[in-house]
């Protein structure tokens, strides 16, 4: 098959040419360059936020074909109305792609227009509105004006529309209102038949292509970065009636927009509407709970992100004390101070009070008084306590000993003045005027100390019987009772054997105990006596 390429083809051929070079430009400069980053490098972000960039356009739609100065052998090609205009195109990126089309106008007056066609579409979306221009080669299956039977030659389109994007319908659909092409083809029918021109020729036609329908969009080429966004609670354990705060860190966020946050907690109320929000535990049982944080740029998918964090709850912990006493021995009737030391984990109101076994107790807050008096020997148990102002209790207990009272020192024994019986020596168990004045002394004192007693102990010299001793200590106790009134029951008798004529007087006070030594005691109503006992007053002598 032989074509002869005309000037409009060769023009049609050029602005195709030129159109391809340019889309190759594009296409180097949209492209990525170099192989894909690595892992470690960012993720690229992209902020888009206009309707889907499709990456597969499907058209349909209704078309006028109107042939323009072309005939064979003076006969003219008629327009052909109505026909149908498909395609679909597939972009490598926001603006170039490929096209295949087809055509069909079966019903010319007296011919026809079928095409198959492919090659390079770009295009330039702004908005919902999206322009563009093709330039496709391919087959053209065409008739001839005089009964030339469809046949396939070489087809030529070029030519420029506009898409509008329905809102909604995830942006799937489009609207072609216009879509103006220029075609071309040239077919040879064989040898021309004349006059009648019924058969055969060369057809070459040029002319205008006008359609309108619709477009299917699937895919996306340029896909916007969704937002992501993780949230974090601080601090995670609390008790009731703490407050925390939750932060949220979004990523992939349009710096161009504005973002709104919202928040919501299955425990406690939040507030706040930003990257922060503050959650108030106020009677909020013990337990773990959820915040859930969400934030959009707008209402698709990619521009809006949630993230979840969890916070607990702990029960309020019970108080612990300690109780001490100092000092811990006492002897009984002295005090020991009681303290008592309480915490509380949360910083809770304390009270507290004090319990005892024995003793008395008394005192407010953590310090206390134990007293003792009265109390034997034994073990007190003090008993700490407290309460914080939900209930919640504590004890503690010290140990107090307490010690009997020391028993009093024994008093001493008092010597007191001596009778010497050495002056007499015709009567040297009697007692004698100077004697008196020492015993009148004993008497005075024994008389002042009620509870004393007296120990009379008699010596005897050498030479002498023992029993001379016996009767000076009895002639001193007879003095004293039967002249100054003193109980003989207060008054002790023992021997000495100090070598002397004399009576060795001590007063014992209450407790005091006589060191014997040597001396023993004896019995008085077994002692033969002699003599006086003590001198007399005559007139009182001769009374007796």
């Amino acid at each position: 098959m032989n074509f002869r390429l005309s000037h409009p083809i060769r023009a049609t051929l050029c602005a195709a040419t030129l159109a391809l070079s340019a889309l190759t430009a594009l296409a180097q400069d949209a492209a990525p360059a170099g192989p894909p980053a690595p892992p470690s490098k960012p993720r690229k972000v992209v902020f888009y936020d206009g309707p889907r960039i499709s990456r597969v356009d499907i058209y349909g739609g209704y078309g006028y074909v109107h042939p323009v100065n072309s005939d064979i052998n003076n006969v003219q090609y008629q327009p052909i109305n109505p026909g149908a205009v498909v395609s679909v195109a597939g972009y490598y990126n926001k603006y170039i792609g490929l096209q295949a089309e087809g055509n069909f106008f079966p019903h010319g007056p007296d011919d026809c227009i079928f095409g198959a066609q492919g090659g390079p579409i770009v295009r330039f979306q702004k908005g919902r509105f999206v322009p563009f221009a093709h330039a496709l080669v391919g087959g053209a299956k065409v008739g001839g004006p005089v009964f030339q039977p469809c046949t396939w030659g070489l087809g030529i389109t070029g030519g420029i529309g506009f898409d509008y994007i329905v809102p909604g319908l995830g942006d799937h659909l489009a609207i072609r209102p216009i879509q103006s092409d220029f075609i071309f083809s040239q077919v040879n029918y064989g040898p021309l038949v004349t006059p009648a021109d019924v058969s055969g020729g060369f057809g070459q036609i040029q002319g205008y292509r006008l359609s309108a329908g619709a477009v299917l969009r699937f895919g996306d080429v340029m896909p916007a970065t969704p937002i992501t966004m993780s949230c974090a609670v601080q601090p995670q354990n609390v008790y009731p009636g703490d407050p925390l705060v939750v932060t949220a860190t979004p990523m992939y966020l349009n710096p161009k927009k504005p973002a709104t946050y919202r928040w919501t907690s299955t425990g406690g109320t939040i507030a706040g509407s930003a990257e922060t929000a503050q959650v108030m535990t106020k009677g909020v049982q013990p337990g773990t709970y959820t915040v859930t944080g969400h934030v959009s740029q707008g209402p698709k998918p990619t521009q809006m992100a949630d993230c979840t964090s969890t916070f607990t709850v702990k029960p309020f912990e019970p108080p612990t004390l300690s109780c001490a006493a100092n000092p811990s021995v006492v002897t009984s009737g002295d005090t020991s101070v009681i303290t008592a030391v309480g915490v509380s984990p949360q910083n809770r109101t304390l009270t507290y009070s004090f319990m005892e076994s024995a003793g008395q107790i008394s005192g407010a807050n953590t310090t206390a008084t134990l007293a003792t008096a009265g109390l034997p020997a034994t073990t007190v148990t003090v008993t700490c306590n407290t309460v914080d102002d939900l209930g919640q209790t504590a004890t503690a207990t010290a140990m107090v000993t307490v010690n009997a009272p020391a028993a009093p020192a024994a008093p001493a024994p008092q010597n007191l003045c001596s009778v010497a019986f050495d002056r007499d020596k015709k009567r040297p168990v009697r007692v004698d005027n100077e004697a008196k004045a020492c015993l009148d002394d004993i008497a005075l004192t024994m008389q002042r100390q009620a509870d004393a007693k007296l120990v009379i102990v008699g010596n005897f010299a050498d030479g002498e019987k023992p029993t001379a001793a016996e009767e000076r200590a009895l002639n001193v106790q007879q003095y004293l009772t039967a002249e100054k009134g003193i109980d003989a029951s207060r008054i002790e008798l023992r021997t000495g054997a100090s070598g002397t004529r004399s009576v060795d007087d001590t007063l014992l006070p209450a407790g005091a105990t006589f060191p014997a030594g040597s001396t023993t005691t004896f019995d008085g109503s077994t002692v033969k006596r002699h003599g006086q006992a003590y001198g007399v007053p005559h007139t009182a002598a001769k009374k007796r």
